[in-house]
């Protein structure tokens, strides 16, 4: 049970970082796109500076979302290779355990062997 609370445990830690900083990425995306936006609503002296605006918002956009799901991409890289360790040394544990359980119960064996042997 100690084993399974404490990979839980840890389990949650690297899920609420990666929420954290998902987030954290999102809400940068979204207030840089708003701030973006406004040179478009602008108003322009020659309709050809519309289509312009438009242009340029889209370039840094694109920019920007190659940027944004690169972030993402590191996250989700942090996040396996956290799980792969815990699951890694969770397995480690419980293999120890499951040693020292038959460990303990061949002494036990062994010692009432002994006490009928006498």
């Amino acid at each position: 049970f100690k084993n399974q609370a404490s990979v839980a445990d840890k389990m949650s830690k690297v899920v609420l970082d990666a929420a954290e900083k998902s987030t954290e990425i999102s809400a940068g995306w979204a207030k840089a796109t708003i701030g973006r936006f406004g040179n478009v609503t602008n108003a322009k002296e020659d309709p050809v500076d519309y289509s312009k605006a438009m242009a340029e918002f889209a370039s840094a956009q694109a920019e920007m979302s190659a940027e944004s799901l690169a972030a993402f991409a590191e996250v989700a890289k942090k996040v396996q290779m956290e799980t792969v360790e815990l699951m890694l040394a969770a397995g480690k544990d419980l293999g120890s355990d499951a040693s020292k359980a038959v460990k303990k119960a061949a002494e036990e064996m062994s010692a009432a062997a002994e006490k009928v042997a006498v």
